[in-house]
């Protein structure tokens, strides 16, 4: 498994904002649309491409495309919809998938209770969308889902990640011979005693959408 922490004074600009208990849900949802597109421009930079011919006004050129199948972005339900418009800005023809995944706040282990996916992933780059990379229950339990199916290539997006999260991931895959990587924004000091990130940005679903009461 590979960690890529994205290093740039425009992501760090904008995850600071986010991360202020003052920025409001319409604020904090456009800096994570902004903020998941830097992040994708980083994460894509292995996508699977093949030569493809055309003409420019000038001459015949030779550039590439996508490759056949198209990649697949799976945001995990509900925060990772926040994520998906700034990704698919970057990826336009990619496919999209959902995977609906909760944790219990007592055992913190994560169960799937929606999916709307291929049967078929063989073959297949999946782009994995999820703000926050806590405990690792849930992104591990949704990167083996997605390979079950036959997905061959895993890209995670997380606008944070914490050390234990990190350590609990790669536990929670090993033995796994598909390659996994995490592109994130920061990787931040610890969990406290709730599984919470610290320092953080708190709830990343409340924080997008509001408390559902």
């Amino acid at each position: 498994m590979r960690t890529h922490v994205v290093d740039h004074p425009l992501v760090s600009h904008k995850l600071t904002t986010l991360r202020d208990v003052e920025t409001d849900s319409p604020t904090f949802r456009r800096l994570t649309d902004e903020l998941v597109t830097l992040l994708a421009y980083e994460a894509t930079r292995e996508v699977r491409v093949v030569e493809h011919s055309i003409v420019t006004p000038v001459s015949p050129a030779t550039g590439v495309k996508l490759a056949t199948p198209k990649p697949l972005v799976v945001p995990i339900l509900r925060a990772g919809l926040g994520m998906l418009d700034g990704m698919m800005r970057l990826l336009p023809t990619a496919e999209v998938g959902f995977l609906g995944m909760v944790r219990n706040e007592e055992t913190l282990e994560a169960s799937t209770y929606a999916e709307r996916l291929p049967d078929d992933l063989s073959g297949r780059q999946c782009y994995v969308l999820d703000p926050m990379l806590a405990t690792g229950g849930t992104l591990a339990a949704a990167i083996r889902f997605l390979t079950d199916r036959g997905a061959d290539d895993i890209i995670c997006i997380c606008l944070l990640v914490a050390p234990e999260g990190l350590v609990n991931l790669e536990a929670g895959l090993e033995g796994l011979a598909v390659p996994v990587t995490v592109v994130t924004a920061a990787l931040d000091e610890k969990l406290n005693e709730k599984g919470y990130i610290v320092p953080g940005l708190g709830d990343a679903g409340d924080r997008l959408y509001g408390v559902a009461h």
